[in-house]
């Protein structure tokens, strides 16, 4: 979906007019129009302003698709725990074959 959608789906969601909007941002109804019909498009600072007052993050906002995976950080973090336990683990069974030896 094109950035103007965006603006445009996400702005009746959060049941603002244009007029509201452009007041969150300091622009006019006239700019979200016209950024709503992908006429022109909010820099760096509106995107920012944009996505706090639409409540979602820019890359939502921008319909980025590399967006932060958090299924990624989840596969990773039980990657590590799987190998912190396999450590403990090993740590153990020397401990007990030092002890048996003995």
């Amino acid at each position: 979906m094109s950035l103007g959608k965006n603006i445009l789906t996400l702005r009746k969601k959060n049941g603002l007019s244009q007029e509201q909007l452009g007041e969150k941002v300091n622009v006019t109804r006239q700019t979200i129009s016209n950024w709503e019909l992908d006429e022109t498009a909010p820099n760096p600072e509106q995107l920012k302003l944009l996505s706090k007052a639409l409540q979602v993050s820019i890359d939502i906002l921008v319909d980025n698709d590399i967006v932060t995976n958090n299924s990624n950080k989840t596969i990773y973090n039980i990657a590590k725990f799987i190998g912190i336990i396999f450590l403990i683990l090993l740590v153990i069974d020397i401990i007990t074959f030092i002890i048996f030896m003995f």
